[in-house]
């Protein structure tokens, strides 16, 4: 059991912070308020506007024969609540790194996925007796894809390569279950001749 302040360094390490969304956030309704205050103050000095009067464009819209067009008004509020909602998915929801935690005896033990990526296909490469630039591995938040594109005369059982991967998966002690899935892309027989 790890202790809270081990919890928060680990989850600092794996989650990702908002900065950037709320930043670009904030600065998209500074520069919004900012024209309608610099159009505002233009029309109150009775100088011509920038873009368009914020009191002329309402009025305009207002004027039109059937009143606002419902097109509009409706694309307007479209557009307002996806931006709500996209405001209100990014405050909740966590952002994730590309990294996992190992299982540490009361250490914190964080791990990029590359390292993970790169130490099973060394494993799988030694052990299947491949070359190195044959095998392909990604790993994902819960997944492990394994590609393997061993020369045309090597015959390998995708169901042993899952069990080696998940073998030394498991050597590594993860946090959290990772789910292997294998494919055996087979490279194209060279000409005799070349």
């Amino acid at each position: 059991m790890t202790s809270p302040a081990l919890r928060r360094v680990i989850r600092r390490e794996t989650h990702s912070p908002r900065t950037v969304a709320m930043i670009v956030a904030v600065v998209l309704c500074l520069l919004g308020l900012g024209y309608l205050g610099i159009e505002l103050v233009l029309g109150l000095l009775a100088q011509p506007a920038l873009l368009i009067d914020p009191s002329a464009g309402w009025s305009w819209i207002l004027g039109l024969p059937s009143g606002p067009p419902v097109g509009l008004l409706v694309t307007g509020g479209v557009i307002l609540a996806v931006a709500g909602v996209l405001c209100i998915w990014l405050a909740i929801a966590p952002g994730r790194l590309s990294k996992h935690t190992l299982e540490g005896d009361g250490r914190a033990v964080v791990v990029d996925n590359g390292v993970i990526a790169a130490s099973l296909a060394q494993h799988l490469s030694e052990t299947l007796g491949l070359p190195r630039d044959a095998v392909l591995v990604g790993v994902a938040r819960r997944t492990v894809d394994v590609t393997l594109r061993p020369d045309p005369d090597v015959d390998l059982e995708t169901a042993e390569v899952r069990s080696i991967a998940d073998a030394e998966l498991s050597s590594y002690r993860l946090s959290r279950p990772m789910r292997t899935t294998v494919r055996v892309a087979r490279r194209p027989e060279r000409d005799s001749d070349s």
